[in-house]
């Protein structure tokens, strides 16, 4: 290979991993907050609980192309760019967060919370104190999936303009150039890998602790 070609590839690869990371690092920041939020809120209202979840399986249900599609055309919220392409991964990654965030804090044993209660503990630090340390492990699980699903989903985010490794994908696949492809696939193949791991070391640490 050409020396030049080969430099320019290796600064496209850089430049494209880059922007893959901030896309999944600011989305997953946002949902794991709104999801962990939304999901201990939920344990304490029922009804917010069932529409919460409700309305992350029904956008979990949407194809990503389509979700994609669906906010381009949508004032404030839409158009071309990595904002729209965020808030897509945020509404993809939301379901696993909540999800495991009310399984968890509501897999607490009653006869412990009844223990804390006992004791005198406020709601607040009942939260703190024991149901968030309890389901810290289960919530650590949720943000796994939704971490390594999110750095699959954002490759779709080029085709609005949002950047990252989706880029090189859609470039080699238009002109039929399998080393361009590879350049994209292969870095969030090693991304989401190397979040897995980390994610899964945590959950264990967590646990053991």
């Amino acid at each position: 290979m050409d020396p030049y070609v080969l430099k320019t590839l290796i600064h496209d690869i850089a430049e494209a991993t880059g922007e893959h990371i901030v896309l999944v690092g600011v989305s997953s920041a946002i949902a794991i907050t709104l999801g962990v939020g939304l999901g201990i809120l939920g344990t304490r209202h029922k009804t917010l609980r069932n529409v919460s979840i409700s309305i992350a399986n029904i956008l979990q249900t949407i194809p990503s192309v389509a979700l994609f599609g669906f906010l381009l055309p949508i004032p404030f919220i839409g158009g071309i760019g990595k904002h729209t392409a965020i808030l897509c991964l945020v509404l993809y990654s939301l379901l696993p967060i909540l999800r495991n965030t009310v399984v968890g804090i509501g897999s607490v044993d009653g006869p412990l919370r009844e223990a804390a209660v006992a004791m005198g503990m406020t709601d607040r630090q009942l939260l703190q104190m024991v149901e968030l340390p309890m389901a810290a492990p289960t919530i650590l699980a949720g943000v796994r999936i939704a971490l390594v699903t999110n750095i699959g989903t954002a490759v779709i985010a080029a085709i609005i303009g949002g950047g990252g490794l989706g880029v090189l994908i859609f470039r080699g696949v238009e002109s039929l150039d399998t080393l361009l492809i590879l350049a994209g696939a292969v870095p969030a193949a090693l991304m989401a890998l190397l979040a897995d791991g980390l994610m899964s070391y945590l959950e264990k640490r967590v646990a053991i602790r």
